[in-house]
């Protein structure tokens, strides 16, 4: 029987910055449709693992397969076309123009007017926010404007969307509403998203990876990984027992 590849696998991933070592030998693997969530510490790794993902930065040592196709050191744009989408934690959208505007400029870059009209359609109802199509987006609550740029990731249709803590600042009500749109798309999108609220990630993560000083220190359920005493233990500032 032919093993399938995972759809992102990373080997040795390595970042040096001077003498500081931000990601050590990072082995990671996610497979079709999953949802993984990645938590740490502040300075974990998380971000630079991240950026090496995204093109952003260029390992110092070791590699990236998407559909099995090596994209380490690949400029963003690229990595882009390739099908990988990303959310920063600021909104990056345009405030003068509405919901819908926003959305269709993102989803005609890849596509004809008529088709990029019915995945913006699409999108909106999973964002949850057609009957806010017409709003301004200046004008919008934060995580209203968060959920816009969701839905401009998802109209260029990528096949992994990368979330940076995209509950960050949000209401209750948003926190929830933000789980359950992640949910939706997780029907059709793998995603992998860094987050620090512990209550959002037990809504939405089956799988959790803990980066602790560059490495992956554990990977398991969400329940084993909350209920682990070396967690608890990152995230108070002790040691850890390697």
């Amino acid at each position: 029987m032919t093993k399938i590849p995972p759809l992102l696998e990373t080997r040795n991933l390595t970042m040096r910055f001077g003498g500081v070592l931000a990601n050590d030998g990072v082995n990671f693997s996610l497979g079709e449709m999953e949802l993984r969530c990645l938590i740490g510490p502040n300075g974990a790794g998380k971000s630079t693992f991240f950026k090496m993902l995204t093109g952003q930065l260029t390992p110092s040592e070791g590699t990236i397969r998407f559909r099995d196709h090596p994209i380490d050191g690949h400029p963003s744009h690229e990595i882009a076309r390739l099908g990988i989408g990303i959310k920063t934690q600021i909104p990056n959208v345009f405030n003068g123009l509405s919901v819908r505007e926003n959305i269709w400029l993102a989803a005609q870059r890849k596509t004809t007017r008529n088709a990029a009209r019915q995945i913006v359609d699409e999108v909106l109802e999973r964002i949850m926010l057609k009957d806010l199509a017409g709003a301004i987006v200046g004008q919008l609550s934060h995580g209203q404007r968060q959920w816009v740029e969701i839905g401009t990731v998802l109209a260029a249709e990528p096949e992994l969307i990368l979330l940076d803590e995209p509950a960050a600042g949000m209401t209750d009500e948003e926190t929830e509403r933000t789980a359950e749109i992640i949910h939706e798309i997780n029907k059709t999108r793998a995603l992998i998203v860094v987050e620090h609220d512990m209550e959002f990630i037990k809504m939405i993560a089956k799988t959790v990876t803990v980066f602790h000083q560059g490495r992956i220190m554990l990977e398991d359920n969400v329940e084993a990984v909350l209920a682990d005493s070396r967690v608890r233990d990152v995230y108070l500032g002790k040691k850890v027992a390697a």
